[in-house]
């Protein structure tokens, strides 16, 4: 069975640092993209990041978050990493991960992504 787990979340005060962690199993891991993507209370879900698959480095972040987060695979655990440094309170919310193929044009839109994470929340606040 394909499988995301995402953990990593919490609380923590702006401008501190948080790293959210996608465990994956059940599929060949460097032949998908694996994205996240966040949704705040009342709002609608974003997306935040991305590493592309194909087994090299490529990556893509939102305007709203480049230059703080980071995200990067571990091929050895199956795992994708999101770094997120300089944690604003705009940057809470529930945040998932999920698996897909999407063409470049299609990478932050939701419907090009078959399975998800259950999400982890990450509170932003002083």
């Amino acid at each position: 069975d394909v499988q995301l787990q995402a953990s990593g979340g919490g609380l923590v005060e702006p401008g501190g640092a948080l790293r959210l962690s996608c465990a994956t199993s059940g599929f060949t891991f460097r032949d998908y993209t694996i994205s996240w993507f966040r949704q705040a209370p009342g709002k609608e879900r974003e997306w935040v990041s991305a590493t592309r698959h194909g087994g090299g480095s490529v990556t893509h972040y939102a305007d709203s978050v480049k230059g703080r987060f980071t995200i990067s695979r571990d091929y050895a655990k199956n795992t994708v990493y999101l770094q997120m440094n300089s944690l604003k309170p705009e940057d809470t919310g529930t945040y998932y991960c999920a698996r897909g193929r999407p063409p470049l044009g299609s990478i932050a839109s939701g419907g090009s992504y078959t399975y998800w994470g259950q999400g982890t929340l990450v509170t932003v606040s002083s």
